[in-house]
């Protein structure tokens, strides 16, 4: 039975004999579909590089907006992807939303087979692996209901951990597929490089085939059998979701959640991005706020069944903590995603560029011969960032989520004060990459640390928080620490090019102090609202 109609994990003896059985089950299903959310949604960062190097006759402005746009519309689906469990059932979402994917995926594939692709196919195409970003709010919210609050820390760790690996191997199958004609004629012919890549591979590339519309089709070997896997191996929770409906009316409220973040998306975007893609009237914190409002404004409006479902959930934004987690999931998943975007921008053009003194004593930035590859470097960070999350979710079951979310909001203080200085010295030096491997230390503690903080305040939200709201804040507070892939890189390419890079850093630090003090006012101080959850 797909249908599960007692469920009560809390009960020792239910969880040892029926309950942990069927959690685990789901889990494992739930994580490499997870996983190939985060890869789909944040592909872009890697094919633009590479369509660069094939000379595809786009602006490397054009292409970067590529990213911006898959950031902001995966953050806003979050929102209404919170609250898809209680209204249409964890089996329907996951499968739908996984066998979504496909969409984007293979739409990349055809897209990337010719260099006469009009841009506003490739920017229709990031705008639909946003979907991908989405379905993490969905995902957790899921997971949460399976298990008991003792083990929440460790399951949604290893959900969150496990499925952020998605952005270490779409950084490292990408390049790898794009070697040989894998998928035969079928996925058309091969492309020549125009210039080496500044990899490993890329070296041996240059100057032979590559075919890069391999980094859409490679997902479809994976899609496809989780779809299969989702729908006949898990399970909607009936005390969660007692009104699922049929599979083809889940399947209706589903896409008319996504519906909604789309509009939302959509018309943030006409507003932000320049002209000709959109008017470029408004700034990155207005495009934010109005994506957000219209999103939960139109979830208000919905017609049906659905509107007492969500009306019945809109009662966590009455509650403090959902405010407070989700300022310090900022501090956490928002740090996470967001570096993971900007780093490889952030090698790029401040090691990749060195200051060459003239006789009269005039600076001039020329090309660094001997610069680190930013796509060499750039998936260590996201690798070491997932790998650890289980382990800080594990060591908050054991601890407490917000001795470590303390402990971490101190290490990301000390560690981006840093990175502002160690960027700052090397922007303005002669030899830039004898900074390098300090900078490149200095950001692996910063993933570590948001990725422990990402296990320990999921740990926290989900011992606050009954089972019926849990998923929702969950979800809620996933959703706006995602806009982190949208704000990050902006904030620091803009100091980059401004030549002040640290001023960024030094910002975060601010605001990383700030969170510090919000987490001891909430948790940790001797009358704290709820003590060390």
């Amino acid at each position: 039975m797909s249908d599960i109609k007692k469920w009560d994990v809390e009960d020792p003896s239910f969880w040892e004999s029926t309950g942990k059985k069927i959690a685990n089950r789901n889990l494992w299903i739930s994580i490499p579909s997870l996983l190939m959310g985060f890869a789909i949604w944040l592909m872009w960062g890697i094919i633009t590089v590479q369509m660069i190097n094939l000379g595809f006759p786009f602006a490397q402005a054009d292409l970067f907006t590529l990213t911006a746009i898959a950031g902001l519309t995966g953050a806003t689906l979050r929102i209404p992807a919170s609250f898809m469990i209680r209204i249409a059932g964890g089996r329907n979402t996951i499968f739908l939303t996984t066998a979504m994917l496909m969409i984007p995926a293979f739409g990349a594939g055809l897209a990337l087979q010719s260099t006469d692709t009009p841009l506003w196919v490739f920017q229709l195409l990031a705008f639909l692996s946003g979907i991908g970003g989405g379905n993490f709010a969905c995902s957790m919210s899921n997971i949460s209901t399976f298990f008991p609050k003792n083990q929440q820390g460790l399951a949604l760790g290893l959900n969150a951990g496990l499925g952020n690996f998605g952005v270490t191997t779409m950084q490292i199958l990408i390049p790898l597929v794009m070697t040989a004609g894998v998928f035969g004629a079928f996925a058309g012919g091969s492309m020549v490089l125009v210039q080496d890549s500044g990899t490993l591979i890329g070296r041996i590339l240059a100057g032979t085939d590559t075919w890069i519309q391999n980094a859409g089709f490679v997902w479809l070997l994976f899609l496809v059998p989780l779809a299969f896997a989702g729908w006949f191996g898990m399970n909607n929770l009936l005390p969660i979701t007692p009104n699922p409906g049929n599979a083809m009316g889940a399947f209706g409220k589903i896409l008319g959640l996504y519906g909604v973040g789309f509009i939302a998306a959509a018309i943030g975007l006409y507003l932000y991005l320049p002209a000709p893609t959109g008017l470029g009237v408004i700034n990155m914190w207005l495009v934010m706020l109005l994506t957000i409002g219209l999103t939960l404004g139109m979830l208000r409006m919905l017609p049906g069944s659905i509107k007492p479902n969500i009306k019945r959930q809109f009662a966590i934004f009455s509650d403090k903590h959902t405010w407070s987690m989700t300022v310090l999931y900022i501090l956490t998943f928002g740090s996470f995603i967001g570096f993971s975007m900007a780093l490889p921008l952030s090698i790029t053009v401040i090691f990749g560029f060195m200051n060459e003194v003239a006789a009269d004593g005039t600076v001039t930035r020329v090309a660094n011969p001997n610069a680190p590859s930013a796509l060499t470097y750039a998936w260590i960070g996201p690798f070491i960032g997932a790998l650890i999350r289980p382990l800080g979710g594990w060591v908050s079951d054991k601890v407490g989520g917000s001795i470590v979310t303390q402990v971490i909001s101190v290490v990301m203080v000390l560690a981006s004060i840093a990175a502002g200085y160690v960027m700052q010295q090397a922007y303005v030096a002669e030899q830039p990459e004898q900074f390098f491997f300090s900078f490149l230390l200095i950001f692996l503690v910063l993933f570590a640390a948001s990725g422990i903080g990402n296990g320990s305040t999921f740990r926290s939200i989900g011992v606050i928080y009954n089972r019926e709201q849990a998923g929702p804040v969950l979800g809620w507070t996933s959703a706006v620490g995602a806009y982190g892939s949208f704000v990050a890189p902006i904030v620091i390419g803009e100091q980059v090019r401004a030549g002040t890079p640290e001023i960024a850093m030094y910002g975060f630090a601010v605001f990383y102090a700030l969170c510090l003090v919000l987490n001891w006012w909430f948790y940790l101080r001797s009358n704290a609202y709820v003590k060390n959850p």
